[in-house]
């Protein structure tokens, strides 16, 4: 004879079975969207590529040592392939530059955002989701029209006679700088207006009541309450500058390649799908490692404060 306790554990498992099974169809399916095309290009990154642009289903590992190496074609000898790192290093160097710049642009947004009045909140909400109406595209162009020779600033410079002739500034890395910085702003500002949105101000307020400074506020107070949020805007800034497109593309001339352009040239022109595809994953590796220490780091310090 089953007791109470027991009938009350085998209700509890049938219930988590059967909301397993109702919820299994749609697992496999965001499994299979998430991990198939990963699988494929992983796949392909061994493959060797043909003579015609095509791929011949013969393992190689040739595509991930031409990652970081290059070989010689006279004696076979490896040695660094300089424009591949020059990439690399340009890329993250970039991506990172972006970052603290949507940070220290976004940072005191959000908190002019989150000092208003309840009623013009919303307002502030909504101006800073603006951008996201227009396609990337024209958003990039828009800036193009701003930085270039017979741009706005330089037209601007020119009159007030502080400079003799335009600054270069269009097919630069600022150039690239510039663009992404402001195309990526909102995904900043937004996570950590959400969690300075929750902050008791009441502590703000009694920091500066016990004769604390305004940076002393902001440190030990304000940044660690909201680092959440800091570490959430970090990352969603940080991985798509790092593939950023459209931006190099359109700013950078084609002169400043980043690492998006070099897989693109990769799948096009070049019609080395191995590489192209072993270059890929070696940007989600290096996502994956730069975001576990970014947020490990984080993590201690926020032990720490807390």
């Amino acid at each position: 004879m089953a007791t109470a306790e027991e009938v009350a554990k085998a209700a509890e498992r049938r219930d988590v079975r059967d909301r397993w099974l109702l919820s299994a169809p749609a697992l496999l399916v965001i499994f299979l969207a998430a991990t198939g095309p990963l699988l494929i290009v992983l796949v392909y990154s061994f493959l060797t590529p043909g003579s015609y642009g095509d791929v011949k289903w013969q393992f190689s590992p040739e595509a991930w040592i031409a990652v970081f190496l290059e070989r010689d074609i006279f004696d076979d000898t490896l040695s660094i392939a300089a424009a591949h790192v020059t990439i690399f290093l340009r890329s993250i160097k970039l991506a990172v530059v972006t970052t603290i710049a949507t940070l220290a642009l976004g940072f005191p947004t959000a908190y002019f955002m989150a000092t208003r009045s309840e009623k013009t909140r919303d307002l502030w909400l909504f101006l800073i989701t603006i951008p996201f109406w227009t396609n990337l595209l024209i958003r990039t162009f828009a800036v193009l029209q701003i930085i270039r020779n017979e741009g706005i600033i330089n037209t601007i410079l020119l009159k007030l006679g502080i400079i003799s002739a335009p600054i270069q500034i269009l097919y630069t890395d600022t150039a690239i700088l510039i663009g992404m910085a402001y195309v990526y702003l909102p995904l900043m500002v937004l996570p950590i207006y959400a969690s300075m949105e929750k902050l008791d101000f009441r502590l703000v307020e009694a920091g500066y009541d016990l004769y604390a400074t305004r940076f002393q506020v902001l440190r030990r107070i304000i940044f660690p309450m909201v680092k959440p949020g800091v570490i959430a805007g970090s990352i969603l800034v940080f991985i798509p500058a790092l593939g950023a497109y459209v931006t190099p593309s359109v700013l950078g001339g084609g002169k400043n390649m980043m690492l998006s352009n070099l897989i693109e040239l990769q799948f096009g022109q070049g019609r080395n799908w191995p590489l192209g595809s072993a270059l890929s994953i070696a940007v989600m590796i290096i996502v994956m490692v730069a975001l576990l220490a970014y947020v490990r780091n984080a993590g201690k310090s926020g032990v720490r404060h807390g």
